[in-house]
């Protein structure tokens, strides 16, 4: 049997709703060569069904049906039954154009690269509004994982706009016990430490539906304690690999980036406890991430004089290390209730 081009892997859970739309733009891809690699996580309303009506239409439809056991473990599964030259991901609720393959495939194979990350559409799930369009405009952009490996503060950590060498996620480390959440991110750390060169693509490829009942919208202060584990345990791995441990600093920047800014926006919504929360983030960050309060990817100064795109992460130090988190908060609310804008940092 022929090696499939690139494989697939869609993790589905409860998802009936929105799974036919995401599942008529994988099977009618215009790149030959692809396979769909289906997880059923246990899901218990109608998505197995869904799954066996395309599987009988659509051979190279591969279904793993399987107990719940977290999109981590899912992920995995997918990993070691993919048979392609590349792994792309795609979340059962999203949905990506008719080219995505072809384009990202096309570009991995012309640059050699690792990983090829395209641009994405965030979309609001229920009125189809475009709230932005991501990651494109860097094309022109390489970045070597020995040179400069700051260069990932700037990319969007999801998996679903990346296509990746079957090899860099075959080899992928896994951790004792996965985050709860934040797992987009520090998987997406584990595939960059076997991972040399990084391309884009400036074509908007992947449509990633912003739903109101995430995870992420519902996150509750007793999950934070394995997520926070779970990043230790990553610079752990780094630490002890001989090239990981030269990107200590950038491991120290991203426990920054998500949980100072990211994770916080999520817990200010539980105003009553949001004062602590922040606190023992901050001892946290200070304990596990030290450099994070010192390292130059970090600072204004770096950013301004290297044009990089994270300088919005520098000036969110500062707000941090200020203790202005309060009045960042009110304003940043104001625009996105105004302008009806969705900002991911």
């Amino acid at each position: 049997m022929e090696q499939a081009k690139v494989s697939v892997i869609v993790p589905v859970y409860k998802v009936e709703k929105y799974l036919r739309r995401s599942m008529d733009s994988l099977v009618n891809q215009t790149l030959d060569g692809i396979e769909v690699i289906c997880i059923n996580d246990g899901s218990p309303d109608n998505c197995l069904s869904i799954l066996k009506e395309y599987q009988e239409k659509h051979p190279n439809v591969v279904i793993i049906d399987k107990p719940n056991e977290g999109v981590w473990k899912g992920r995995f599964d997918g990993i070691k039954k993919a048979t392609g030259e590349y792994i792309a991901f795609v979340d059962s609720d999203d949905y990506i154009t008719l080219d995505y393959a072809e384009k990202l495939y096309t570009a991995a194979k012309k640059n050699n690269s690792d990983v090829v990350i395209s641009g994405f559409y965030r979309v609001d799930v229920d009125t189809e509004h475009v709230y932005s369009t991501e990651m494109t405009g860097f094309s022109k952009k390489k970045i070597h994982m020995d040179e400069n490996p700051e260069d990932i503060l700037t990319i969007n950590t999801a998996l679903w706009n990346k296509l990746y060498k079957a090899e860099v996620l075959k080899n992928l480390k896994n951790l004792e016990k996965p985050p709860r959440i934040l797992d987009d991110m520090m998987f997406w750390l584990l595939a960059c430490l076997n991972t040399k060169t990084i391309t884009f693509i400036d074509d908007a490829l992947y449509y990633y539906m912003v739903r109101g009942d995430s995870i992420m919208s519902q996150i509750k202060k007793e999950q934070i304690e394995s997520t926070e584990n779970a990043m230790v345990e990553i610079k752990k791995i780094y630490a002890e690999d001989s090239n990981g441990k030269k990107q200590l600093e950038v491991i120290d920047s991203m426990a920054f980036l998500h949980f100072g800014i990211s994770l916080m926006y999520r817990m200010s919504s539980d105003k009553a406890n949001f004062k602590t929360v922040l606190k023992d983030n901050r001892a946290y960050l200070d304990k596990e991430f030290s450099t994070w309060k010192t390292t130059k990817y970090l600072k204004l100064w770096y950013c301004l004089s290297h044009k990089c795109s994270n300088l919005k992460v520098a000036v969110m130090k500062k707000v941090y290390v200020w203790h202005l988190y309060g009045a960042f908060l009110a304003v940043y609310n104001w625009i996105l209730k105004t302008f009806k804008i969705d900002i991911k940092w």
